[in-house]
């Protein structure tokens, strides 16, 4: 009786009425005819009608029921074919309720995540990384994460659908509020596409540059006649080690070659951690001196070119940072391999000569100097500012030291040019009086430092277009960009030497005062741990020029006797150094009562290595609310890229880095876990 009460409506219902209405029209037609017709004419129309409206009402009230019957069977079988489709539709999908648990789901995702059919699981418990947080927040709002699910890589989206209108419509719920909502989860599989551009990517080229570092000086140890069999070996090792990348290698100039591979080789060499870079040191044919290589990798550029850009860019990282190491340059990173082998100091001074020139002659078109080191600078940087002082007033220039803080070890030095009638009152100044200064005309020289962050002042930088870098250290990423002259040599002991051949070239009558000797002297002391580590043929030749200028050895170690309570703590961080593995000496120095405590502690690592055993040692002083590491080593481990890993830098045996927001204890974890992490990838032994 119920299906009485169904009512039909839109075009179907026109359809089956339009005969009723019909059937009216042609009963007023047969009144007409009965009016002005006639009686037979009527008669005849009359039982036509009566005829069709006995049939159209037949079939109205016959029909009706069955389509009504066809269309409810209709949609049940519809209904029934939606559930079928959406069952074994191909794309994997579910529904959650509110709370993130799956309450429906089709074969496809049922084999996709290896569960029965109805189960009702947390989807967290089946894809971990989808959370309630990333559940969509809005009504009809669609969210896409990528995911990776049993080595296959799927693109998941959500959709909430809410259910405020159902709950409206129904007759056994009272709606009220109600605000739930169903989340609607598609799987779209994009392993293959990811494959697919995986090995697109794979076959992009990347571009290369290896430099051989020590050519001339390996040439020169050998036999004239076997000289060309050395220089072939190396180029049979190149040349095949390339081959078995499935690259290319070409020969630009005696030194240096040019490469192209494909960049998943790239990644194979990555992986091997370059091991060309020690087979090329077991070429020996009788030459005193290992060749050694430099290799820069440019990759992930949106061109060739800027492949090439940045192949360029890490083989200057390399040769910085002292050769005997391979720089992968992306975008985003630059990763360094190697570098386990001290540069070899060049015997030639040319290089030295040029830069001298080069100085000149930016310190003479301008009207300013200003020298700036690094922050909490030490006796190096000064040194070497007091020697570009000298320069400037050589060249009749002005010239100030940015200093703000002096510490204890770098008093004494100080305190021999403040109220030093031969030296100005403005000699050294401060952070803004140095920014007051800068212009057009104002030159800027950064020592002892390469790294724009922690030099004494960086907002100077930006201000002065004309900047001068002379530093010693191995350059990291971050480097002073657009420095007008740049001399960073690795080598050198210290900067403090490399400004004191800089003097003998600016001209020949240049004359150094004896507190300008005993500074300089100071720093290439005080860097080279009185002459013990990084000591070279020129670190000699520039110690004996400052000692022909009035540098007396005598008074510079007065300058830099310890008080007791200074030799106590060194004393003591050296005593309670724990060996970690049997080769790291690990220690704290106490900064309490101490002035300086970042020198004791740089002290105390150098006095660790005198153990037997040591292979590098790492003390850390807890300073102005951060926590300062110095590291030190001999030969054996290259400390540089253990600090580097800490955000910091040095050489490949002296090094430090700062750390903030931690304790003592805490960076003596972090030190510990990086050492085994660089022990398991092979970086140290």
């Amino acid at each position: 009786m119920k299906r009485n009460r169904i009512r039909l409506k839109g075009r179907l219902r026109t359809f089956l009425t339009t005969f009723l209405y019909l059937d009216i029209i042609l009963i007023l037609v047969t009144f007409l005819v009965y009016l002005f017709g006639g009686i037979q004419a009527g008669i005849i129309l009359t039982i036509f009608t009566v005829l069709y409206t006995v049939i159209v009402f037949l079939m109205y009230f016959m029909t009706r029921p069955i389509v009504i019957n066809e269309l409810i069977s209709f949609a049940t079988q519809y209904g029934q074919i939606q559930k079928t489709l959406l069952r074994e539709m191909d794309l994997p999908s579910c529904l959650l309720d509110d709370t993130g648990k799956v309450i429906w789901s089709n074969i496809a995702f049922e084999k996709t995540v290896h569960e029965k059919k109805n189960f009702h699981k947390p989807i967290t418990s089946v894809f971990p990384s989808v959370t309630a947080d990333k559940f969509p927040a809005m009504d009809d709002e669609e969210v896409q994460y990528d995911l990776e699910y049993e080595n296959n890589y799927y693109s998941l989206r959500m959709r909430k659908i809410s259910l405020e209108e159902m709950a409206n419509n129904s007759d056994i719920i009272e709606a009220g509020s109600y605000d739930g909502y169903l989340i609607i989860v598609y799987l779209f599989d994009q392993t293959a596409l990811r494959l697919a551009v995986q090995e697109v990517d794979d076959q992009s080229m990347a571009a290369g540059l290896i430099y051989l570092d020590n050519y001339e000086e390996a040439l020169e140890s050998v036999e004239e006649v076997r000289r060309s069999l050395l220089i072939a070996l190396i180029d049979r090792k190149i040349n095949k080690y390339i081959a078995s990348c499935n690259g290319i290698v070409r020969k630009t100039e005696k030194d240096k070659y040019f490469v192209v591979m494909p960049k998943r080789y790239c990644k194979v060499m990555q992986e091997a951690r370059f091991d060309i870079l020690e087979e090329v040191k077991t070429v020996n044919i009788g030459n005193e001196m290992a060749v050694t290589l430099s290799i820069g990798m440019g990759v992930d550029g949106l061109s060739y070119s800027q492949n090439y850009e940045f192949a360029r860019n890490a083989i200057d990282l390399a040769l910085g940072r002292g050769g005997d190491q391979a720089v992968v340059k992306t975008p985003d990173n630059t990763i360094y391999y190697g570098g386990k082998s001290q540069q070899i100091e060049k015997n030639t001074r040319v290089k030295a000569r040029v830069k001298a020139h080069a100085l000149k002659e930016i310190i003479t078109a301008n009207d300013t100097v200003l020298v700036m080191g690094h922050r909490l600078g030490d006796v190096d940087s000064f040194g070497a500012s007091v020697g570009i002082n000298r320069i400037s007033k050589y060249l009749d220039r002005k010239c100030h030291i940015v200093l703000n803080d002096v510490t204890k070890s770098m008093q004494p030095l100080v305190d021999l040019f403040k109220n030093n009638p031969e030296y100005e009152d403005d000699m050294i100044i401060g952070s803004q009086t140095a920014i007051d200064m800068a212009g057009g005309n104002v030159v800027l020289v950064v020592v002892d430092v390469n790294k724009p962050s922690i030099t004494e002042c960086p907002e100077l930088l930006r201000f002065c277009k004309n900047i001068v870098v002379l530093d010693h250290h191995r350059q990291g990423t971050e480097i002073i960009e657009n420095a007008t002259l740049s001399y960073v040599e690795p080598y050198a002991s210290s900067t403090c030497e490399m400004v004191s051949e800089i003097l003998q070239y600016i001209g020949e009558n240049v004359k150094v005062n004896t507190e300008e000797a005993d500074s300089m002297y100071s720093g290439i002391m005080v860097d080279t741990n009185n002459f013990m580590q990084k000591t070279g043929v020129r670190t000699f030749e520039a110690a004996a020029f400052l000692r022909r200028n009035g540098a007396d050895v005598t008074r510079v170690r007065k300058l830099f006797r310890e008080d007791a309570n200074e030799y106590k703590t060194k004393a003591d961080a050296v005593s309670q150094a724990e060996i970690y593995k049997g080769a790291y000496a690990i220690s704290i120095c106490n900064s309490e009562d101490i002035v300086s405590p970042t020198i004791i502690g740089a002290q105390a690592a150098n006095e660790l290595l005198n153990i037997k055993g040591i292979r590098a040692s790492f003390v850390c002083t807890e300073y102005q609310n951060m926590v300062y590491v110095s590291a030190r080593s001999i030969d054996e481990v290259n400390v540089q890229i253990v600090m580097e890993r800490l955000g910091g830098g040095g050489h490949m045996t002296m090094a430090g880095c700062q750390m903030e927001g931690i304790t003592v204890t805490e960076a003596i974890g972090v030190i510990k876990k990086t050492i085994d992490t660089m022990i398991e990838e092979g970086e140290l032994k």
